[in-house]
Parts: C-alpha cells; structure tokens; sequence
C-alpha cells in the first residue's frame, strides 16, 4: 500500500503546474468573467446554441475536425472534458492527498476555448483524495449527468461513453506515471495506479477495458477514426480503423 500525507490545498493548486495540459485548473485568483458554469452545461434545456455551452461545443469540435455526424463531435467532447476532470482530480490526490470540491456549480467553462477545455475553480475546498472521493467528485458530479446531457442529444451507446470515462482516466494515470517516473517521485506513481485500478472496478467503469499495469485496452471506440485524416487510438478496441461498417461497436 502506498501512503500519502494529505497536504492542505493551496488556492493556486501550485502543485498542479509542473503538470501542466490537462491537470492545470485555473482557481478564484483567475477571472472567469460570466463564463457558465458546467452545471448550465449539463442542464437539459431547449437545444438553443445561445442559451446550452455543451450544445456550442460539440459544434465548436465538429467544425474544426469536420466531423461527418454530431455524434462523432459530441463523443470527443465528452472525452475531452473526461480527460481534464480526471487529470485534475487524479492530480490533486496523489500530489495533495487530498482533492478540491469540483461541484459542477463551482466550476466555469469556457466552451469556446482550445483544447484541454478552459476550467476556472472559484472556490478551493478540500475534499478526502481517497477512491470513492473521487468517484463521487468526478463521475457521479460531472461524467453522469454530461452523460445524460449527450444522450439526450446525440445517438451515443452507454459503453461508448462509459469507454471514454475509463480510457481518460487510464489516459491521466499514464501521464501522471510518466511525470513521476522522471522526477523520482515514486510515491506518486503507485498511488496514481492504486487510485485508477480501484476506480476502474466502479460500478459506472466496470467492464469499460482491461488494465494491464498503466497500459489500458478499451472494449469500446469513442469514433474519432471517423474524423477525416483521423485514426484509431492507442487504447482502442481496434487495430485499425473499420472500413465496413459505418458504425463501431460501442457496447
């Protein structure tokens, strides 16, 4: 078992930006404006692109990977704001001990932002960094609700979904892993492993892939070789993109 004293968090979350990409989250010190919040975002309101930021962005992504279906732009959305929950949570638990209150109301999201998705947190509480903290914070706070906004919308399978959860997960323990590796911070790579292989056996993740140490196989695709000039990813159920069907399995 790898231990890890909880440190209190700092309002900056410092420690996250050696990180950097999509463990960085920008806190009350950084003007968020009258960004929405991912709250709005998940709200089933009317499908009006001026009133729902989830529906601007799964535009935002189609336009500029042109996307031949919404639902191609909405499973790289979902993946995309998986991999910065995840990343940010997973990163504040190994690093802090302890995770910040990621209450979908505190969190402001700039929908029209690049890539990873612009977070700003405006309120830092600390949160235990324990295996079912984050699966509270990250998947039964954000992933299920942005599940249920997606479905609603666009035609993407449970697993599919599911998938993505897992493979963001899998995606931000890898990165962590790597980054503890070459500071010496062995402490930090086992207990990003513990943490991930514990979630991954979630109810809601459950079934999603196979976990071979830090290497991750999904039983799922989320599309992306759909994309023009796109592929199959590392962690894919594919070797190669399909080529007769139209459609990938996605459980």
């Amino acid at each position: 078992m790898v231990l890890l004293l909880f440190v209190d968090l700092d309002p900056d979350l410092a420690a996250l930006r050696p990180l950097a990409g999509f463990f960085v989250l920008r806190t009350e010190g950084a003007s968020a404006g009258s960004l929405p919040t991912l709250a709005q975002a998940y709200a089933l309101v009317a499908p009006d692109v001026s009133v729902n930021p989830l529906i601007f962005r799964v535009r935002k992504v189609a336009a500029a990977l042109r996307a031949p279906e919404s639902r191609v732009a909405a499973s790289i959305t979902h993946q995309g704001l998986a991999a910065r929950l995840w990343s940010i949570a997973l990163g504040c638990a190994t690093l802090y001990g302890g995770v910040p209150d990621l209450d979908a109301r505190l969190l402001r999201w700039d929908a029209d932002g690049s890539a990873p998705d612009d977070l700003f947190l405006t309120d830092v509480r600390s949160l235990p960094g324990d295996a079912p903290t984050l699966a509270d914070v990250v998947l039964h706070g954000h992933l299920d609700p942005l599940a249920v906004a997606l479905r609603a919308r666009h035609n993407l399978a449970p697993g599919l979904l599911r998938g993505n959860a897992a493979s963001a997960l899998a995606g931000a323990a890898r990165e962590l892993d790597r980054w503890a590796r070459r500071h010496g911070r062995t402490d930090v790579a086992g207990r990003a492993r513990s943490l991930t292989a514990e979630l991954l056996a979630h109810p809601l993740l459950t079934g999603a892939g196979n976990l071979d140490g830090i290497a991750f196989r999904r039983r799922s695709c989320c599309l992306y070789y759909r994309v023009p000039g796109g592929g199959v990813c590392g962690d894919c159920c594919f070797t190669r993109p399909p080529r007769s069907s139209p459609r990938a399995p996605s459980g």
